[in-house]
């Protein structure tokens, strides 16, 4: 192998040369699926990739390129400006002129590019003379616009699985003629598990640990110590205010709701694994307290409370116990969302019926003119009434019709305060 080519990274020296190469996504390359047809037929489309970091977009890309005999031209939304685009424009456009070679624009990060750099592409795309492959972190719905993503198909990649990750390991392993195979390598089964673990998903990552792993071997062999010291200090993906970070708190949030203490402990676990800020958990925690348990457990809240305030007390690692604490004990409680449901149906009320008028009998007389204009007439002290209750008072707007916005459920503590409601109102 050349001196420059050793001076790559592993991980780019064994970039799959074909499809054949090509590890995981079976989802959109396999046989007889639209993507592999496009790529076998040389029919180019616009498309965006997307998917979480090392599933091979980018390989994808050239790939696409290279079976359609297209010119590949490649720019990073972080780097790269209007400016460049229209450079790669003007080579498009000179290399279909001359030659009539179509040009693949792949664009990594395309998430990165706002709303007026986006649309720079789309007249281009209109007559042809740019085909554009995008890569993305991030959901599309969200970051790409929609012009333009009416003009390409989307396509989903996903994290590699345990399997695809060793056949990869392997594949560098073994290959003389861009892998590590002249270095004659053995690894430990131990070691490489170790290495597929760490990676989580990633073929970058797992490339690149495998190349530091092979500069630490003794006699050519790379132990499950030397893959533990690569691997220490890595985490799993966890884009932090990305869509990972609201899909794992979606899913924790529902497990709590679910009442499936295991799964949110789970959740959790991922969460504070992934660098996810404890004291946001905190915050969220006691929102599932409120909207979730509700008055059908008035304790939650306070015990959501009491765990934020020791998480702060205590720091890491310590206070994540309190949490723990908290999301298991919301998880087993009987659930009810009648007061969140009620509080919202409220607000809309607010908005539909404007500002109403408070009936004068529930204003207080602090003048004497506010006492001839009639506030306070007629108004009912409750606590002079049985029970403490005035039967047959309306406290709402005179203008508005009856309301009953808070239905307690059929659970825990509002299975009392429903009985105690229905008994006062049918006096």
């Amino acid at each position: 192998m050349a001196a420059a080519e050793l001076n790559r990274p592993l991980a780019d020296r064994m970039r799959p040369r074909s499809l054949g190469e090509f590890v995981g996504q079976v989802h959109v390359i396999a046989q007889g699926k639209p993507l592999r047809a496009a790529i076998e037929s040389g029919q180019l489309h616009s498309l965006i990739l997307w998917g979480p970091p090392g599933t091979g977009k980018t390989t994808l890309a050239r790939l696409i390129a290279k079976a359609s005999d297209a010119q590949f031209i490649a720019l990073s939304a972080v780097m790269a400006g209007v400016k460049d685009v229209r450079a790669a424009v003007e080579k498009a456009q000179t290399g279909r002129a001359t030659t009539g070679q179509r040009t693949v624009l792949f664009l990594d990060e395309v998430h990165r590019f706002n709303k007026s750099q986006q649309d720079t592409f789309l007249p281009y795309l209109e007559d042809g003379t740019l085909t554009f492959i995008g890569a993305t972190t991030e959901n599309p719905s969200f970051e790409v616009v929609s012009a333009l993503l009416s003009r390409a198909r989307v396509y989903v990649l996903k994290s590699l699985d345990a399997a695809s990750l060793e056949a990869l390991l392997r594949r560098a392993l073994a290959d003389n003629e861009r892998g590590l195979g002249a270095q004659k390598l053995a690894i430990d089964d131990e070691a490489l598990q170790l290495l597929v673990a760490a990676a989580d998903g990633d073929a970058r990552r797992a490339l690149n640990m495998l190349e530091i792993a092979a500069d630490l071997a003794i006699e050519g062999r790379i132990t499950a110590a030397q893959a533990a010291e690569v691997a220490s200090g890595t985490r799993r993906r966890f884009d932090k205010g990305g869509d990972q970070f609201y899909d794992q708190m979606s899913a924790l949030h529902k497990c709590v709701r679910g009442t499936d203490p295991d799964a949110a402990l789970y959740w959790f676990s991922r969460m504070v694994d992934g660098g996810c800020d404890p004291a946001y958990l905190a915050r969220r925690v006691t929102r599932m307290a409120v909207e979730d348990v509700g008055l059908a457990d008035p304790r939650g809240l306070q015990i959501a409370m009491d765990a934020w305030e020791a998480y702060d007390r205590l720091g890491s690692p310590e206070g994540e116990l309190a949490l723990a604490n908290a999301i298991v004990y919301l998880a087993c409680a009987p659930k009810s969302n009648a007061v969140y449901a009620g509080f919202n149906e409220a607000m809309t009320d607010v908005e539909k019926f404007g500002t109403l008028e408070v009936p004068l009998r529930f204003r207080n007389a602090q003048t004497r003119l506010m006492k001839n204009l009639g506030y306070g007439a007629g108004y009912r002290y409750a606590h002079d009434e049985p029970e403490a209750y005035a039967t047959d008072e309306r406290y709402l707007p005179d203008e508005m019709p009856d309301r009953r916005y808070y239905r307690p459920v059929e659970r825990g503590l509002e299975i009392k305060i429903g009985e105690a409601l229905a008994r006062l109102r049918r006096k």
